[in-house]
């Protein structure tokens, strides 16, 4: 039988052998954690390309590349130079006899000895390939792809979201991988602060989240030890944004505690993406970009300008990336809009008042009535909104005003499944489905007993959303099926599920 990562430290931990389980406890030595990390699992690519390689933001004319040097993952220090001479080469075929450009650039211990390569001159909607090599050693091949531009008939991409590596494998990265798509958009806890596993602490008494710059490091480099992960990465470009676990739960604000630990998170994410800025302390997320002219891709970033939740004049977006958005609005073109959004936009309102959680826009109640009315006033058209978080699937037509059910449908949220992250219990969801369902008129559908991702396939009359999911994350291997598609006609607001599939197991569908 199968087991998972969280099964087995459990284990470790009901025996006492807590700290042979998990790799990232202060008391072992490195090999010690490298030992303790293949025990669960993990696996790096050869030295000094241990964690992969990558591609980001992909443009109609260039792309970001993206490796790290860590010969030993989750070493404190590396073994390396200040500095090491890194080369790289871009070619139109996987044997890089075709090149298009390559070049040297410094890896450099004060950001991790990481990678970031901004590639220009390239030709749009083309499939190019890419390695690095330093120290006399290769790095494995990575494939990206550049962005169309003009008429194109259709784009496909999928999404992932909410990876804890101690709760599973990652199959659904290894589906990712082997799926043909144009990207992929990662929305959010792409990796955990926390080192509880099922309320029995994971590290010694020094504490169980991670909090320091090195802390951050050895967590992001254990997490690239699921091959799978590195597969995805190495298969497709990808855009990214992030959510809370990236630095720590439900965070707001920049209190000087805050701001110490902020700052490490957000570097060692930066080290560890393909995305490209110079400012890896407070990187910039929100952007907008073009898949020919047919997908209009806009990225939001909800936790670095957010102010606390609940409060009259709050926000989620901050001032400057809210004014941003309208402007996106008022200039969209005549395409279909995609909002890449890492927590609930959709009004999710418990019986007898109140909400299920205001960490997400439930928390911001006039932001959110401000923004989605500008889109209406603004006669946008074509608004599809994805999200992670939940651990679970919901699909929602989105309303100016939730509470309102004259209000017009404006568009469309479809919230996918986590790739790991435990989601509530088959108990819970089929008690708690309905009630969500009766609670909230404009939820069309949930499911919450399974993992995955989702594959959206969009032409110039219809996006379609496939819910992809594995059978088992205790098992690295698991195969994918689609469990469940839904469709939106271009110039119509409001989804609908496809016939082929409106009998898969659900535990609420809106009759």
């Amino acid at each position: 039988m199968s087991v998972n990562r969280r099964d087995l430290l459990r284990a470790a931990a009901a025996t006492g052998a807590l700290g042979a389980a998990w790799p990232l406890s202060a008391q072992l030595t490195t090999a010690q954690a490298h030992a303790a990390a293949r025990n669960l699992g993990a696996t790096w690519d050869p030295a000094p390309f241990t964690l992969g390689v990558a591609s980001g933001d992909p443009g109609p004319d260039g792309i970001l590349l993206w490796t790290r040097l860590a010969p030993e993952p989750l070493a404190n220090d590396q073994p390396l130079p200040t500095t090491v001479d890194v080369d790289w080469v871009l070619a139109t075929d996987p044997e890089l006899s075709n090149k298009i450009a390559q070049g040297q650039t410094e890896a450099d211990a004060s950001t991790g000895h990481s990678v970031h390569v901004p590639v220009a001159g390239l030709e749009p909607n083309t499939r190019y390939y890419y390695r690095f090599s330093a120290q006399g050693k290769e790095s494995r091949l990575g494939r990206t792809k550049t962005a169309p531009t003009g008429a194109i008939p259709s784009v496909r991409f999928a999404s992932a979201n909410c990876q804890a590596w101690h709760d599973g494998f990652y199959a659904a990265h290894r589906g990712i991988a082997a799926e043909d798509l144009d990207f992929v958009v990662h929305l959010g806890d792409y990796m955990y602060e926390h080192g509880q596993v099922g309320g029995t602490p994971i590290r010694d008494h020094e504490g169980p989240e991670v909090h320091t710059l090195t802390d951050y490091r050895r967590r992001h480099a254990l997490y690239k030890g699921d091959p799978s992960l590195r597969a995805a990465h190495a298969a497709h470009p990808w855009f990214l944004t992030w959510d809370d676990h990236e630095v720590v739960n439900d965070y707001s604000g920049t209190s000087k505690p805050l701001r110490k630990r902020r700052a490490a998170a957000y570097q060692a994410w930066w080290e560890h993406m393909p995305v490209r800025g110079d400012t890896p302390a407070t990187p910039q997320i929100h952007q907008r970009r073009m898949w020919g002219d047919l997908l209009e891709l806009t990225v939001l970033d909800l936790r670095q300008y957010r102010s606390a939740q609940n409060l009259p004049d709050g926000t989620i977006l901050g001032a400057q990336q809210k004014s941003w958005l309208k402007s996106t609005v008022d200039t969209a073109p005549d395409a279909w809009r995609c909002w890449v959004n890492s927590i609930m936009l959709s009004q999710l309102a418990k019986q007898g008042g109140g909400y299920y959680f205001t960490d997400q826009w439930d928390g911001f109640l006039a932001e959110r009535k401000e923004v989605l009315t500008h889109v209406h006033d603004a006669g946008l058209r074509d608004l599809v909104v994805i999200t992670g978080d939940w651990h679970s699937a919901f699909v929602d037509d989105i309303r100016p005003d939730f509470d309102n059910a004259h209000s017009p449908v404006i568009g469309t949220e479809f919230t996918a499944h986590s790739v790991a992250s435990g989601a509530y219990s088959p108990d819970w969801n089929q008690t708690n489905g309905p009630i969500m369902g009766k609670a909230n008129p404009h939820l069309k559908y949930f499911e919450g007993n399974r993992y995955g991702y989702d594959v959206y396939e969009v032409t110039p009359q219809r996006w379609s959303t496939h819910m992809r999911v594995i059978g088992d994350r205790r098992d690295p291997n698991s195969p994918v099926s689609t469990l469940t598609t839904f469709h939106v006609d271009r110039g119509v607001a409001g989804s609908y599920e496809d016939p082929a599939t409106i009998g898969s197991p659900a535990q609420y569908r809106r009759a």
